[in-house]
C-alpha cells in the first residue's frame, strides 16, 4: 500500500509537470479541469467489453460535477478540428443522451464496399480525431462497425467487425493506448435510416466512434458498450 501510495505521488507530480512545461491548456484536457481531477487508480479491476479485467490500469477517474464541462470541451475541440468533414458530411459529431459523444463516420467515404481497408481521406480525419482524443486521457474509445443489410446477417456481422477493427488499429498507431479502445461489430442490427426495401440507404454503412468519460465511482460505466446507435 505504501508503494502504491508513494507511485501515485510521484505519477501526479509528473503529469503536473509535464502539464506546465508542455501546454498551457494540457491541465483542461487531462482530467477535469479547475483541479477537479479524482485522481489516478492504481490495480482497480475494470472489465471491459468482453468482460475481461483490465488490471493494473492508470486511469484518471472525473469526479462527477467535472464531467459536462469536460465532455464540452471535448466535443468543442473535435468540431473544431473536424468542421470540414462534417461540413463535407463524411462525419458528425454528437452529444448522446447519457452526455457521450457520438463521432459517426461515414462508411461509404472510408472505406470502399465490402472492404475494410481505410481509404486516405478517412486517415486524415482520424489523425484529427486521434490527436485530440490522446489528450482527454479520461476517455474510453468504443469503435461499433455497421453495415446496410445488403448480404447475409453472417457477412455484414463480419464485415462490420473488421471495419471497426481497422478503424481502431489506426487510433493506435496515430497514439491512442489500445487500453481505452473498445471494438465490436453490430452488423446490420442497428439502421440508422430506414428506405422502402430497408437495404440500400448508404448512411447505414458507417462507424460509430463513442467517447464515454470515466467517472470516480462509477469506472465500469465508461467500459460498457454503448447502448442501442440506430435510427
Amino acid at each position: 500500500m505504501l508503494f502504491k501510495k508513494t507511485l501515485l505521488a510521484a505519477l501526479v507530480a509528473t503529469l503536473a509537470t509535464g502539464c506546465v512545461t508542455d501546454d498551457p491548456n494540457r491541465s483542461g484536457k487531462i482530467g477535469a479541469g479547475g483541479g477537479a481531477v479524482a485522481g489516478a487508480i492504481i490495480g482497480k479491476q475494470v472489465s471491459g467489453a468482453d468482460g475481461a479485467p483490465i488490471v493494473g490500469a492508470l486511469v484518471g477517474a472525473l469526479a462527477g460535477g467535472a464531467v459536462g464541462n469536460y465532455m464540452d470541451r471535448q466535443r468543442a475541440e473535435l468540431k473544431r478540428k473536424l468542421a470540414t468533414e462534417e461540413a463535407n458530411r463524411q462525419l458528425s459529431v454528437n452529444t448522446m443522451a447519457d452526455g457521450s459523444l457520438n463521432v459517426a463516420v461515414a462508411a461509404d467515404v472510408t472505406y470502399d464496399t465490402g472492404s475494410a481497408a481505410l481509404k486516405p481521406q478517412a486517415m486524415a480525419a482520424l489523425d484529427k480525431l486521434a490527436s485530440t482524443i490522446s489528450d482527454y486521457n479520461s476517455t474510453v474509445i468504443h469503435v461499433v462497425g455497421h453495415t446496410d443489410s445488403v448480404g447475409s446477417n453472417e457477412t455484414n456481422q463480419s464485415l462490420s467487425q473488421r471495419r471497426a477493427a481497422s478503424v481502431s488499429n489506426y487510433l493506435v498507431s496515430r497514439g491512442v493506448p489500445a487500453q481505452r479502445i473498445r471494438e465490436e461489430g453490430r452488423g446490420e442490427r442497428e439502421l440508422l435510416v430506414r428506405t422502402a426495401d430497408e437495404t440500400s440507404e448508404a448512411r447505414n454503412r458507417r462507424v460509430d466512434i463513442v467517447l464515454k468519460a470515466i467517472v470516480q465511482g462509477n469506472e465500469q460505466a465508461a467500459y460498457t458498450p454503448p447502448g442501442y446507435l440506430g435510427g
